[in-house]
């Protein structure tokens, strides 16, 4: 079984150059921005970027959707990859590559003057931009091997919150648990990595024992919560 080096991250929502910062401070591998249902819109994305600027970290930027306008816009900005949700047929997963790669490889727009560019002052890196497809879907499960097997495509990422609600809609007896080895089955058959969002640490051994290698702890948000709901009870308890 082909084994991917393990690559930690979290999942930044706030919107918040600050907390970009801190998770880069911190050593996180990687960083998932997102355009999806984060609080900020596109427009607030360059600055949690330069936060970033000049450390590890890498930015990888979870879009709305598979636009290859907004996909062109991110990566111009300087994102270092994408995260595409709910992709369900190899046919989608193609062409959200084409949208990341330049002609004659793919359609994305070129310009030297932007900012993935250093704005006219460097050339361009010659290293492809990441490719993460989302597995939230009842179709997508069955698809994996077939979207695992696109060129381009660097890793399945399971949506646990999003794959377990359809499954739940669609009335399938299956768990997501019930899902995940053979979405990681799919990804190892084209040598690619398998990623997924825990919610506590605990879980990650378990979730890398089965072959997940991009793994994300938790959310800013639910970071910030959680924190201020401990503080708030005990300070609720001196009462």
């Amino acid at each position: 079984m082909h084994r991917h080096p393990i690559s930690i991250g979290t999942w930044l929502s706030l919107g918040s150059p600050a907390a970009a910062e801190i998770a880069a401070l911190c050593g996180y591998d990687w960083v998932l921005l997102d355009l999806e249902h984060g609080c900020e819109t596109d427009a607030a994305l360059p600055h949690q970027l330069r936060a970033l600027r000049g450390g590890t970290t890498r930015a990888i930027v979870r879009v709305g959707a598979p636009h290859p306008d907004l996909i062109g816009r991110v990566l111009d900005w300087g994102a270092d990859g994408i995260m595409v949700p709910r992709v369900e047929t190899a046919a989608e997963a193609v062409a959200i590559v084409e949208a990341t790669r330049h002609s004659p490889r793919g359609r994305r727009g070129y310009a030297r003057t932007v900012r993935s560019m250093g704005y006219g002052l460097k050339v361009e890196s010659a290293t492809d931009s990441v490719v993460l497809a989302q597995i939230e879907t009842v179709a997508a499960v069955a698809e994996a091997a077939a979207i695992a097997a696109v060129d381009g495509i660097d890793a399945l990422f399971v949506g646990p919150a999003d794959l377990g609600f359809d499954l739940a809609a669609r009335h399938d007896s299956r768990t997501v648990a019930d899902c995940l080895p053979g979405i990681v089955a799919a990804t190892q058959s084209s040598e690619k990595a398998a990623g997924i969002l825990v919610r506590t640490p605990e879980d990650l051994a378990h979730m890398r024992d089965l072959g997940f290698s991009w793994l994300a702890i938790d959310s800013d948000i639910s970071l910030l919560r959680e924190g201020m709901r401990r503080h708030l009870e005990a300070g609720r308890a001196l009462s």
